[in-house]
């Protein structure tokens, strides 16, 4: 039986065949769809956790009583769990521990193009690539069978075009796993530094053994065909060499750590020029070179962003880089969308003129013209912190105009504890969370305060004012981002506050509201184009022969627009 799968349903499939009893993850792109995927598999209990770290020390707990287990996350929720990943390297996996990364080149949807094959370098685990979705598939029963097989986490990465890409897989049947039960093991699961000092030996005396198994993995192939050029590569930059350089040698690398290094070197033999074609950093290029391997690689190939076939072939001279198109695409930055609840609060802090230290959502946007509301967005959780932080530095010079904003996921993930170091080392840090009910950015996920599991079940929606004053904030409030009068009242008399304090801004996330509103309109003949309603940066609304205009099939009827009108044009 065949499916047509992305890279990331193609994961799924394969945990459900390696018979993996626990998976988990914190949503967030090119890595969401795994576990929603995996959802779908009933014989895998599967969880949406508060963040990568609980995510994976829920996973770390299941594989010690010998389930098998997979955690799956972006690139920089690696970042996150990265404690326990360590830790884990030392440990062992009782049962099968698979751990997927899915990097993100170009930064499609992130902050950094972190290369994760750094991270089983140093961690000391074995590294799978898979090139296809077939691959991915097939890599996580492998991950399982070496993970068992050298009591170890297996990092299993993906990148943005194997995620998200589509091909066809077959498909077998799952390999049911019964967990062997809980054996208690005090030198092997308590890091200790005693402990630690003797499974640091293991580690080392494991990684031995693993490179003897790269230098033989059966997927670490060689395709000889004119050795007068040879490439070796790994991932999705297999396929772009093979459309590039269709009569060269190559060496495609999908277990490229532990390194394997005499392989590369007998490949290297053959060949009478080595071309390294890898995304983001020289991880291949440098090994080979600390091997004494003649190669070209970072020389001729971009070490900034997302490869394709046509970089590729200009990096090597093979074509010429296409000119740029001399006519003009009417700029379309992105827009929080029509409705946004967070509209209202990112018009009311540009309209203070506050210092807003932000965080990572889709409210991210509200840095944006024409809002221009937020001053940071350094990673999850960290616009709190940022916030007391500049509150310590300036004391009274900043102190009255000064808010951290965060959303209600990224709340839930990493915001509590800088609001906890915020009451604790008596702060007066304003803190604006912007509840819409969900993890919006990554396609409306669920998270502990929506009230419903990963798995569809009923559960505890956790109460964001019960949460924030059991932290020992006093001054919690709640607001309605539609009603600008009360939002800019609160926002100013909070941050004059001395003492700590949060709002919450609580309104659904417009796509997920059932509640249908009647669109506005203009009356032109009222209007008299002072452009005052653009600076909501609306896209349902839009200027004609110098009179706004309210596009119906875009308008929600949030009324912000109405409420911002000085003559009341808008109805």
């Amino acid at each position: 039986m065949k499916a047509f799968l992305s890279g990331d349903e193609a994961v799924a499939r394969g945990a459900y065949e390696a018979g993996i009893n626990v998976a988990s993850a914190y949503p967030g792109t090119p890595s969401t769809e795994i576990l929603e995927a995996i959802a779908k598999y009933p014989e895998i209990y599967s969880t949406w956790s508060p963040n990568e770290k609980t995510a994976f020390d829920f996973c770390s707990g299941a594989s010690f009583g010998g389930a098998r287990v997979l955690v799956a996350m972006k690139h920089v929720g690696l970042n996150v769990c990265a404690d326990s990943f360590f830790s884990m390297s030392y440990i062992g996996a009782t049962g099968g521990f698979v751990v997927v990364s899915c990097d993100d080149p170009e930064m499609h949807s992130s902050q950094n193009e972190q290369d994760n094959r750094h991270y089983a370098r140093a961690a000391k685990v074995p590294l799978l690539e898979p090139s296809s979705s077939q691959e991915a598939k097939d890599f996580v029963k492998i991950a399982v069978e070496i993970s068992e097989k050298f009591d170890t986490p297996v990092l299993l990465r993906l990148t943005t075009r194997i995620s998200h890409s589509k091909g066809i897989v077959e498909l077998g049947d799952r390999n049911e796993h019964t967990p062997k039960g809980y054996v208690k093991d005090f030198k092997k699961r308590v890091i200790l530094p005693a402990n630690a000092r003797v499974r640091h030996r293991v580690v080392e005396n494991r990684l031995k053994e693993l490179k003897d198994f790269s230098e033989n993995f059966e997927f670490n192939k060689i395709e000889d065909i004119d050795t007068s050029v040879g490439v070796i590569t790994s991932g999705v930059s297999y396929n772009y060499t093979k459309e590039v350089f269709p009569t060269a040698s190559i060496l495609k690398l999908a277990m490229s750590y532990p390194f394997p290094s005499e392989l590369c070197r007998r490949f290297a033999k053959r060949c009478k020029k080595v071309y390294v074609i890898e995304e983001n950093d020289p991880f291949i290029e440098e090994n080979l070179k600390i091997e004494g391997i003649k190669c070209t690689g970072k020389e001729k190939i971009p070490l900034v962003g997302e490869l394709n076939p046509t970089k590729v072939a200009v990096s090597f001279g093979l074509q010429k880089a296409k000119k740029k198109t001399t006519f003009k695409i009417p700029p379309r930055p992105p827009v929080l969308c029509p409705g946004c609840p967070h509209t209202g609060v990112f018009y009311t802090i540009n309209k203070l003129k506050l210092v807003a230290t932000g965080d990572i959502g889709c409210y991210t946007l509200g840095g944006l013209p024409p809002l221009n509301a937020m001053d940071s967005c350094v990673c999850m959780g960290a616009s709190i912190g940022n916030a007391f932080g500049l509150e310590k530095a300036l004391g009274s010079e900043i102190k009255d105009r000064l808010v951290a904003v965060i959303g209600d996921s990224t709340f839930f993930h990493t915001g509590i504890p800088p609001l906890i170091d915020v009451v604790y080392n008596k702060g007066k840090t304003t803190v604006l969370i912007l509840d819409n009910r969900t993890t919006a950015m990554t396609g409306h996920q669920e998270h502990p305060g929506t009230g419903k599991t990963l798995m569809g079940e009923k559960t505890v929606a956790l109460d964001l004012v019960d949460v924030c004053k059991g932290i020992g904030v006093k001054h919690t409030y709640t607001i309605d981002p539609y009603d600008l009068a009360e939002t800019k009242r609160v926002i100013s008399r909070e941050v004059k506050r001395n003492a700590p304090s949060v709002i919450i801004s609580k309104r659904e996330c417009i796509l997920l509201s059932k509640k249908k509103r009647k669109p506005l309109k203009v009356d032109e003949e009222t209007c008299t184009g002072c452009k005052l309603c653009l600076r909501l940066g609306c896209p349902a609304i839009s200027l004609q022969e110098e009179k706004a205009i309210v596009d119906e099939t875009l308008c929600t009827g949030c009324t912000l627009c109405a409420q911002v009108c000085p003559k009341d044009a808008i109805g």
